[in-house]
């Protein structure tokens, strides 16, 4: 009988990854630098909470983006019109961001010096939740026309994040969007999750959210002094 070795490549792979992630995270902490992975399907709103962010923020922290896309450059010349520094990762058709390939970010973005630099991962809610990126908190978007029914769909993406943003609020009148079970569901999940309505278009809960992201950056920043 023939005898062969059989190597479980996805657990070997995060594994491996895994304990990238964690070396990250400690270069991070010396070097006092808050990295955060925003997450969301294809136009539930990032690039644009994103600007938002930035503009609430910008002068009071030193930031610097990272745009992940499988191609194109279209949110990074958005990124860049806000006058933060910004780089585009293209993922050569990967559907994520694993550790090594945000610490390649980092050095390409230059982050020396920075106080937060934000990830904008990959558009959608599978693969990016399955590899820690090193980033000292996950975050994520869903959108009101994407439905309340996504924490069942896509658990891992609910249990792996700090932060759920519901954005498109201002839309909620033309869409069955039950924003309680939705809260519920993430919940059961993540008990911890931090849910935030936002409206990025309108600004509407814009504050609440800044205003958690900014003291987690100095909160992070007082920790690692």
């Amino acid at each position: 009988m023939n005898t062969f070795k059989v190597l479980e490549i996805k657990e070997s792979v995060f594994a491996d990854n895994n304990r990238q992630a964690d070396l990250l995270r400690e270069s991070l902490k010396k070097e006092k630098l808050f990295l955060l992975n925003l997450m969301s399907s294809p136009g539930a709103g990032k690039t644009t909470t994103l600007t938002r962010t930035i503009a609430a923020l910008k002068d009071k922290l030193r930031i610097g983006v990272m745009e992940a896309d499988i191609d194109s450059d279209v949110d990074a010349k958005t990124i860049a019109s806000t006058g933060v520094k910004v780089i585009q990762l293209h993922t050569g058709g990967m559907c994520h961001l694993d550790a090594d390939m945000t610490k390649q970010g980092l050095e390409g973005l230059g982050a020396e010096g920075l106080d937060l630099a934000i990830l904008e991962n990959v558009g959608n809610l599978v693969c990016p939740a399955e590899f820690d990126t090193g980033a000292i908190k996950n975050a994520m978007i869903l959108s009101v026309p994407e439905g309340d029914d996504k924490p069942l769909k896509y658990p891992l993406m609910f249990e792996v994040c700090d932060v759920l943003l519901v954005n498109k609020i201002d839309a909620m009148a033309m869409f069955d969007f039950d924003m309680e079970a939705c809260v519920a569901r993430a919940r059961k999940i993540n008990p911890n999750i931090k849910v935030m309505p936002i409206s990025a278009k309108t600004g509407e809960g814009m504050d609440a959210w800044t205003d958690w992201l900014y003291n987690a950056v100095t909160g992070f920043q007082k920790e690692n002094g």
